[in-house]
């Protein structure tokens, strides 16, 4: 039983809705999303700073960066 509490606790605290708002560097090129708009993998971005829904970041390809994973 524990072992089933802890796995949905994983599944759960894991699941971002779609509608969940991330951060892209600039119009194109992009290869990653940030939770954080602040983030250390945004750092190096020569861009404009976009703010976008996880849905559509992830319809783009784009990954979680791995300094928020």
């Amino acid at each position: 039983m524990q072992h089933t509490l802890f796995l949905l606790f994983i599944l759960l605290t894991s699941f971002h809705p779609p509608e969940t708002k991330v951060y892209i560097c600039g119009p194109a090129g992009a290869k990653k999303y940030h939770y954080k708009e602040n983030c250390r993998g945004l750092s190096a971005c020569r861009h404009e700073i976009i703010k976008t829904s996880i849905a559509q970041a992830q319809d783009f390809g784009l990954t979680l960066c791995g300094w928020e994973d």
